[in-house]
């Protein structure tokens, strides 16, 4: 009565060594008190349910495939398996893809309860259709690099031919709760009717169009997490699910695409790439993030963040509109990132007007950390910005602050605001002082760093200078 720790027999000799502890841990784990009057152990001895549960542990298809050759019973439990992942080099080497296509095919065919299909090597678009009719009633995860597929159907349209979509042959497997797509081509809406189980939806480097995306987000009614990343092709998205939560959207290149989004329950929004941006006010918004990496933000309505904790505004040119109209929507905003560039509404890059910070601060009373970009901090730091300050002004919530500076211009009125920062800011922890790209061969730069270095100085406990 021991537990099994003999494992070096011809029976495991070609398994990985990471397969033979993952099998070593279960033995000693689940079948501690068993006794063989063989010392090395007969796998065909093993419970079918300890196998069962071994083989559930895995996802490899080279391990699981290394697995069936242990034993008959080993073999015989492949059907029991929930999920298959094949790599993206799963057949280096292989010739054909036809071969790779069987082999998937065989597996697939073999594990009767497969739950979780995840395929990151190439096949082919035909054989795609047969494995999910053969599991469409089981499968709950599916998750496809496509982008082989899709370099095949380019090609066949260039020859003339327009074969069916790719991805309608998903559209049989009516259970689905998670679908991940990678490189797929969505310029024709896909043949889908609706997936009512469907809650999470991630595309990855897709082409795609206005219709197509419209159509095959309508056929996800359900869906409480949606993510379109790294996408391009599309002029206005428009996205209306009732049990949305969290959306992350990332739309490459500089074109001035739209978004209007409606969805009562959404908490979560990260969004690059949009230069109109509208969202309807019935929403539960925690977490914004707003970015544009090229072209300008022109305008943005939120209406009132009352829920909002963490803000990030990021990109080259945001109108001064559409920086004003969030920050007004934003009063509850707990943590705000602000690394705007330059304002204007045209092609001429202009700086940020005055801010004044007794009114920032008043407009945002439970800010608890603030980072802030060259540009912006520089519009907190004009003549006028200080000119309201009194003694009975406060910032009540603010512990820690990053300022990022770029330039030693006008380095009085940069000093000045930094130390109401830290007089008024009675919860203050940390303020970090970020000395970005700053040209040393400024006659104004070592003066105005020296006089940084004596205000760390003086505020060693709070003040750090990266």
């Amino acid at each position: 009565m021991r537990p099994i720790t003999n494992m070096h027999n011809h029976q495991f000799a070609f398994l990985s060594p990471s397969l033979k502890i993952l099998i070593l841990r279960n033995f000693n784990g689940l079948i501690f008190g068993l006794s063989f009057a063989d010392p090395s152990p007969r796998m065909n001895s093993v419970p079918d349910e300890i196998v069962e549960h071994i083989l559930s542990l895995l996802s490899n298809a080279r391990d699981i495939a290394a697995c069936t050759c242990v034993s008959k019973s080993w073999k015989e439990a492949v059907p029991y398996i929930p999920s298959l992942y094949f790599p993206r080099n799963s057949f280096d080497g292989v010739l054909r893809h036809a071969d790779a296509d069987a082999t998937i095919g065989r597996m697939i065919a073999a594990a009767a309860c497969l739950e979780e299909l995840v395929i990151y090597c190439p096949f082919s678009s035909a054989a795609l259709a047969s494995w999910l009719a053969l599991r469409c009633r089981s499968l709950r995860l599916l998750e496809l690099r496509m982008d082989g597929v899709a370099d095949k159907a380019a090609a066949a349209a260039s020859d003339g031919e327009y074969p069916a979509n790719e991805l309608d042959c998903i559209g049989v497997v009516r259970g689905l709760e998670t679908l991940k797509l990678w490189g797929v081509s969505l310029t024709r809406p896909p043949n889908w009717s609706s997936f009512a189980r469907l809650r999470t939806l991630e595309i990855i480097g897709a082409t795609l169009r206005d219709a197509a995306l419209r159509d095959t987000v309508h056929a996800c009614p359900n869906l409480t997490d949606l993510a379109l990343l790294g996408c391009d092709g599309v002029g206005a998205v428009s996205i209306e699910l009732q049990r949305l939560e969290r959306c992350r959207l990332d739309f490459l290149g500089p074109g001035n695409s739209s978004l209007h989004m409606s969805s009562p329950r959404l908490e979560v929004l990260e969004i690059q790439g949009f230069s109109w941006i509208r969202v309807e006010q019935n929403h539960r918004i925690r977490r914004l993030c707003i970015a544009k990496n090229a072209g300008r933000v022109y305008k943005v309505d939120m209406w009132k963040l009352a829920d909002l904790e963490f803000m990030s505004l990021r990109g080259v040119q945001w109108s001064w509109n559409a920086v004003s109209s969030i920050l007004q929507c934003a009063s509850e905003v707990q943590h705000l990132v602000m690394k705007i560039e330059f304002c204007g509404d045209f092609d001429t890059l202009q700086p940020f007007p005055e801010i004044d910070l007794v009114e920032f601060f008043n407009n945002h009373p439970k800010l608890r950390k603030f980072e802030i970009h060259g540009a912006l901090f520089a519009a907190l730091c004009q003549k006028n910005s200080l000119k309201n300050l009194d003694s009975r002004f406060m910032i009540p919530c603010l512990e820690e602050v990053v300022i990022t500076v770029r330039s030693p211009l006008n380095a009085e009125q940069k000093l000045n605001t930094l130390e109401s920062l830290l007089r008024y800011s009675v919860k203050l922890r940390r303020m970090a002082i970020r000395i970005s790209q700053m040209k040393n061969c400024h006659e104004a730069a070592d003066d105005f760093f020296k006089e940084i270095c004596k205000f760390k100085y003086m505020n060693s406990k709070i003040i750090q200078i990266e």
